[in-house]
């Protein structure tokens, strides 16, 4: 293991879930300045084609792309097979796809608890299964990482798909990295905070969506509170190459994950108090929900609106910069 430990990721073959857009762009792009070898899976193809050349005009290095439904065991097997075989082995690999539904959970409806676990954590388990045998074969070590969220770490208010969700992907990464010790192969669990992505334009709402996007695109936004997305994103890639066990970013997550720790039933009853200043439930349980493309935030004035403003419209640039800003694909719970 010492040898594991010393060993960097430059040059080496990755593949990266989610790679076409918001985190999963930029982890690519910390990748390829590394000199790595990178494969970036997304279900949209035109997303794929404009994440890689964005990925190319930033780095000057190739990348290749496939077209891949991370809760189709069968294509995550293919694109991972085939990712071995093109680029002469699999070395990192990164399970970053996820879905973000916001609305209160009675609003959201099963369907919507489906999706986050079908998308989240069937991805990620898919995804492990299917590269374990390769990256244990690394000539360098194998590396595996898993993007969780400080949402996984304690159930967020009008998050709760997604935080279950997140939270099988911790136990997941927290597993197999006890049944991997002494291996050929590591695997680290990263737990982010808000970030700057503009994942609120991808993400979808539900209840008062108008309303759930404002109180979301704010916070998301808001400096302090939420972390500038290059930096995280240099942040979880050097975790991975330095073969860390686990890494909770931002202070606010690591001191909200402390607290769950020691104190859960005041979080608790905290997050209660929380969850009364966000919009009350409307309509009908399992209605289709929305994107955040299109939503404007109603019934938000005065400084609050401004606040919003304010965050919002930092997210907004980082949706342009990190290509979020054209709709993505349909997910089960936006279908009708």
């Amino acid at each position: 293991m010492p040898a594991l430990e010393r060993s960097r990721i430059d040059g080496l073959s990755a593949l990266v879930t989610g790679g076409s857009r918001g985190l999963g762009l930029l982890l690519a792009a910390r990748l390829a300045v590394r000199g790595c070898r990178i494969t970036i899976l997304a279900r949209d193809a035109d997303e794929l084609r404009r994440g890689a050349e964005w990925i190319e005009d930033r780095t000057g290095r190739d990348v290749r792309t496939a077209v891949c439904d991370v809760r189709d065991r069968a294509a995550v097997e293919q694109a991972v097979a085939d990712t071995y075989a093109v680029q002469d082995g699999l070395d990192v690999v990164l399970a970053n796809a996820g879905v973000i539904q916001v609305a209160p959970a009675a609003t959201a409806g099963v369907e919507a608890f489906e999706d986050a676990m079908s998308t989240i954590f069937d991805g990620a388990l898919h995804t492990a299964l299917a590269a374990l045998p390769y990256l244990r074969e690394s000539r360098a070590g194998g590396r595996l990482g898993f993007v969780g969220s400080v949402g996984g770490l304690l159930a967020v208010p009008h998050l709760v798909p997604y935080s279950c969700a997140k939270a099988a992907v911790g136990a997941l990464g927290e597993g197999l990295r006890a049944e991997t010790a002494g291996e050929n192969v590591t695997v680290t669990t990263v737990h982010p905070g808000l970030m700057r992505t503009g994942s609120h334009l991808q993400a979808e709402f539900g209840g008062r969506a108008s309303a759930e996007f404002a109180w979301f695109s704010a916070l998301a936004g808001a400096p302090v509170v939420s972390m500038d997305a290059e930096r995280a994103a240099e942040r979880i890639v050097r975790a991975v190459e330095r073969r860390r066990t686990r890494l909770v970013l931002t202070p606010a997550a690591r001191a909200a994950g402390l607290a769950h720790g020691v104190a859960p039933t005041l979080v608790t009853r905290a997050s209660g108090l929380v969850a009364r200043l966000l919009p009350d439930a409307e309509g009908e349980a399992g209605a289709p929900l929305r994107q955040g493309h299109g939503l404007e935030p109603a019934g938000v004035h005065g400084l609050a609106g401004r606040l919003r403003a304010w965050g919002s419209a930092l997210n907004d640039r980082a949706a342009g910069r990190y290509n979020q800003s054209v709709p993505g694909p349909a997910t089960s719970a936006t279908r009708p």
